[in-house]
């Protein structure tokens, strides 16, 4: 196996080690957090009907890497209260908890966002 598919593999691993223990409602949706090298966007999902409900990303702010992942997590918080969504589930995929990850959890939790 080449090491393009190792480093694939590894990280579905990781993604499914992640997500298959939470499920989103209608009411407290799966907070879907994507990080690429330059851009980092987040989408709450209802995994009963497999909808998106909201979403947010970085195409408009300016910054640095981490102050753009803590102001993606207050917009999702404002987008959330604008659908009287209090609570959601933190999914954060393959990544770790760290960096960019957790300054958008703590930009949503500034905002009211409860997880």
């Amino acid at each position: 196996m080449n090491t393009m598919k190792q480093k694939r593999n590894s990280k579905q691993r990781r993604a499914h080690r992640t997500r298959y223990r939470i499920t989103g409602t209608a009411e407290r949706p799966r907070l879907s957090v994507n990080r690429s090298l330059r851009h980092i966007s987040v989408q709450a999902i209802d995994d009963t009907t497999g909808t998106t409900l909201f979403s947010a990303d970085d195409r408009d702010l300016t910054g640095t890497k981490s102050e753009i992942a803590f102001e993606v997590g207050k917009r999702i918080a404002a987008a959330a209260k604008a659908i009287n969504v209090e609570t959601v589930i933190f999914d954060r995929g393959s990544r770790k908890y760290h960096g960019r990850v957790k300054a958008l959890a703590e930009g949503a939790r500034e905002s009211g966002l409860k997880f």
